[in-house]
């Protein structure tokens, strides 16, 4: 394996604004290498992924026997999650639909819940967090010049759904992510998880004004011990046991329900919007639509040919991108300086904060031997 600055896959379109790729002597990428040989193990678009599937479905409706919900779904409004809520309801189940609004929804996204809801019949709760403490937090991540400028939106999201979960006594969380459509990604880009909350508090401790006193967190101890050995709570990824087509998807929700697409993936969030197609690319050079294409392609859904199409589309319209950034100034309350100041000012990346890496590497290492000793893998994440 090498790597040539400017170099670009030959299968997929990742580039080298990926630190760590590296290229074959066809000049594919690790990406496609990883997908082909590792990742595939984990995504059955086929009739075997369709009997797991049942057997799935079957023990959530077993274990949810006598409760009001058998599961949770998180939903954004965004093509994933919505087209997750149609397949359960088909399928029988009966979540608790939770809807994380962190102050950035778009009037498109929730006019979209609301189509699915109703449609379902689902019952939905929404978790408003506090918008001071969410902007404050912001602000901390935009001033650190950290990468990942989505944690904070994130991670509240899904502390949010396992927090829940905990308080209704479910055991199982439907997650939309799924590999059809993320199944490339470069961890350089943005290093550690998004559920680290040492990472998350040494960042708003350093960076911030504010504490979180109401915003939704998970420590480490509860991530990979208390919900899943205690409580007993899974993840499950639906999407990944069925032919998940996205293009299909988008029509059947369009015909079914009359949802409305957002044009780029995770536009149902305007923050996101603006982090990945203006503050990530000027910043730090990347392009998320480079791995979103790449997933698509290594999954059939696209062509190598159409995604270099694209890219050659700008990112932003120009008017868009005006008005975009105009309302996100005014909601964070900066100046478009200031803004500016942050895309110039200083770069950070996830280890030059405390962080979960030590002790994940302890219970990995706990974990083997207790493999080991057990003869057989332990595997109860996602």
């Amino acid at each position: 394996m090498n790597r040539l600055k400017n170099q670009r896959c030959s299968r997929c379109v990742m580039d080298a604004s990926d630190p760590d790729i590296t290229f074959n002597a066809n000049g594919i990428c690790n990406h496609c290498v990883e997908f082909d040989g590792v990742t595939r193990q984990n995504w059955f678009p086929n009739e075997e992924g369709k009997q797991h599937l049942a057997r799935i479905v079957e023990r959530i409706k077993v274990d949810g026997q006598g409760k009001e919900y058998d599961c949770i779904i998180g939903l954004s409004g965004g093509v994933d999650s919505s087209y997750l809520a149609l397949e359960v309801a088909e399928w029988g189940l009966r979540p608790l639909v939770i809807h994380v609004d962190a102050g950035w929804n778009s009037e498109l996204a929730v006019a979209n819940i609301e189509k699915i809801v109703t449609h379902c019949m689902l019952d939905l709760h929404t978790h408003v967090v506090d918008w001071e403490e969410m902007r404050d937090l912001h602000l901390a991540y935009l001033r650190s010049g950290y990468s990942n400028q989505d944690v904070p939106q994130d991670h509240v999201f899904f502390a949010s759904l396992y927090h829940f979960a905990t308080k209704n006594r479910i055991r199982y969380i439907l997650s939309g992510g799924n590999l059809a459509t993320e199944g490339v990604f470069p961890t350089a880009w943005h290093g550690g998880s998004a559920m680290d909350a040492i990472n998350l508090r040494a960042i708003n401790k350093k960076f911030g004004e504010r504490s979180l006193r109401t915003y939704n967190t998970i420590s480490f101890f509860e991530y990979y011990i208390w919900y899943p050995f205690v409580k007993k709570i899974r993840t499950v990824r639906p999407l990944n046991f069925m032919p998940y087509d996205k293009k299909s998807a988008i029509t059947n929700l369009e015909r079914l329900i009359g949802w409305r697409s957002y044009g780029r993936k995770h536009g149902e969030s305007l923050f996101t919007k603006v982090f990945q197609n203006d503050y990530l690319p000027r910043k730090f050079g990347y392009d998320k639509r480079l791995p979103h294409f790449s997933s698509l392609i290594v999954s059939e859904q696209m062509t190598r040919e159409e995604a270099m199409a694209k890219l050659d589309e700008p990112l932003y319209d120009s008017e868009e991108l005006e008005i975009d950034l105009n309302y996100f100034c005014k909601k964070l309350r900066i100046s478009r300086e200031q803004y500016e100041d942050f895309i110039t000012g200083r770069s950070s990346q996830y280890t030059d904060y405390p962080n979960w890496l030590g002790r994940h590497r302890l219970l990995k290492s706990i974990q083997a031997r207790v493999e080991s000793l057990l003869g057989r893998r332990i595997n109860i994440y996602s």
